[in-house]
């Protein structure tokens, strides 16, 4: 039995609906009952206004529709071109997500992908690489240990002398442990030559083995990845974009010489012949809107225009450290981008007021009123 009276909305098909009566703390129910509705066999999008809106919509899914499954993409916890990359946690959890959502494309299921219009500007590495640079491996299968190495170190996971947390890996002798992105635990890898012999989880807190597990799912940790092709592509684009570099130029020696380099993310688009967007990871999925979330794309948008201008000004001061911005046109979505979009597509707006029909846009009741 659905915990809210069913709304009404065609299934498939394209169209702009909005649904009023979505009052705050409603928002996982109304979902619940618009996923069931447009989109039985396949992904939806739910776009909020802000990131602080996901965890509790991700609590009461858990209640509304425990058996829906949930992606969970945030954008990065930093300032647009910032001089720092974006935080382990939020670079797992995008990962995991983006894995996820290539996963839907090629084997549509019914699910529910929550971003927020941060996360939607973002364009993202293609899901194709996104694929290529998840492995998967069971214990008796041949896995060269080097080569394991040097993928989780061109992945983004940093080496450790004991891994105690998400993107740490560490090495002694025949044994590799490591925490990947989206894992719940640490996994201890067991090798006899050349062959994975074993892989157990172990508690990162007491290091102590608390189980056998049957396979390893590895994706990257960075939406940067550090190969010949990917440097050779970045040097390439960056002296192609702004001339040769000087020799304090600190983000072209570092990604030269294959090292990681704080920030690099910001310069994204010089990494891989083009990105992609959330759009292009689920090409026919509808898309919910969170009340206000129009109004964020529009404040977001402006925001990286003026980080923008300012990157470009500073850099412009004699003495300044190096800093060259990537257009925002390579690294983000506009509004207007976003709206073309979606225009091809069952898009839906959730508001909490009462609305009536305008425009040509159909509105539906959900029905819900904030109580005392």
């Amino acid at each position: 039995m659905s915990l809210i009276p069913k709304i009404g909305l065609p299934k498939g098909g394209t169209g702009s609906f909005l649904i009023d009566g979505v009052a705050d703390g409603y928002e996982a129910f109304a979902i619940a009952q618009i996923v069931g509705e447009i989109a039985p066999d396949g992904p939806v999008v739910f776009v909020a206004r802000d990131g602080q809106r996901l965890p509790p919509i991700i609590e009461a899914l858990a209640f509304a529709a425990p058996d829906l499954p949930v992606l969970d993409l945030p954008a990065w916890d930093c300032l647009p071109y910032d001089r720092v990359s974006p935080g382990a946690d939020a670079a797992a959890r995008r990962l995991d997500a983006l894995a996820g959502m290539a996963a839907l494309a090629a084997r549509p299921h019914r699910a529910i992908v929550l971003t927020t219009a941060n996360a939607l500007l973002q364009r993202v590495p293609p899901a194709a690489l996104i694929e290529a640079q998840t492995l998967r491996a069971k214990p008796g299968n041949q896995l060269d240990m080097e080569k394991l190495v040097r993928r989780l170190e061109n992945s983004g996971f940093e080496r450790v002398p004991t891994v105690r947390e998400v993107g740490e890996f560490a090495v002694r002798g025949g044994i590799v442990d490591l925490f990947a992105p989206g894992a719940d635990e640490a996994l201890r890898l067991d090798f006899f030559g050349d062959m994975l012999e074993s892989i157990r989880a172990f508690d990162p807190a007491s290091q102590r083995t608390i189980g056998q597990r049957s396979q390893l799912l590895l994706q990257p940790m960075s939406e940067v990845a550090l190969t010949p092709d990917t440097i050779s592509r970045f040097r390439r684009a960056y002296i192609e974009a702004f001339g040769a570099p000087s020799r304090d130029d600190a983000l072209y020696a570092a990604v030269s010489e294959g090292r990681r380099f704080a920030g690099m993310e910001h310069w994204l688009p010089f990494f891989y012949e083009r990105l992609q967007t959330i759009f292009d990871y689920l090409p026919d999925a509808p898309v919910i809107f969170d009340h206000l979330a129009h109004e964020s794309l529009g404040e977001r948008h402006k925001l990286i225009l003026d980080h923008y201008d300012a990157r470009r000004t500073q850099g412009a001061l004699k003495d300044a450290v190096p800093y060259k911005p990537v257009p925002p046109q390579a690294m983000y979505l506009s509004p207007d981008e976003v709206s073309a979009t979606v225009a091809d597509r069952l898009q839906v707006e959730l508001t909490p007021f009462a609305a009536p029909e305008a425009g040509g846009r159909k509105v539906f009741h959900a029905g819900a009123r904030a109580g005392r």
